[in-house]
């Protein structure tokens, strides 16, 4: 639903404060009504999109007290490109990686089990 950033993209528009990019509430609808149809489990919250994923200074705890449900790469300047040129987005993930239990996936398991995501990312087009 939002993109918090630990990174400078939007020093680019040159803006007077601090932009909070989110996604378009009509397509996270969308999403939402599919995944219930669908009967496949989601959450819906803010994410950190981050310069570095496997941090030597991780700060993953501090984000996590401020609700932040996963951290990723592209999901803010996916947003911040989107409103500026007056598009519609909506960032979806699959966990592959948990950074706290350090569990992860094999890439047969991402490649062959990540297929709900796909589904619902498909029925927005």
């Amino acid at each position: 639903m939002g993109a918090c950033t630990d990174s400078n993209y939007a020093a680019q528009y040159q803006l007077p404060g601090t932009f909070a990019p989110i996604a378009d509430f009509g397509l996270l609808q969308k999403a939402v009504n599919n995944c219930e149809s669908y009967g496949y489990d989601y959450m819906v919250g803010n994410v950190v999109s981050s310069d570095v994923f496997y941090s030597v200074n991780p700060q993953t705890d501090k984000w996590m007290k401020m609700g932040v449900l996963a951290v990723e790469m592209e999901a803010a300047a996916l947003y911040m490109n989107a409103a500026y040129s007056g598009n519609k987005a909506l960032a979806m993930f699959t966990v592959s990686d948990h950074l706290i239990t350090g569990e992860v996936t094999t890439a047969e398991q991402r490649q062959n089990t990540f297929t709900h995501m796909m589904d619902v990312a498909l029925s927005l087009v």
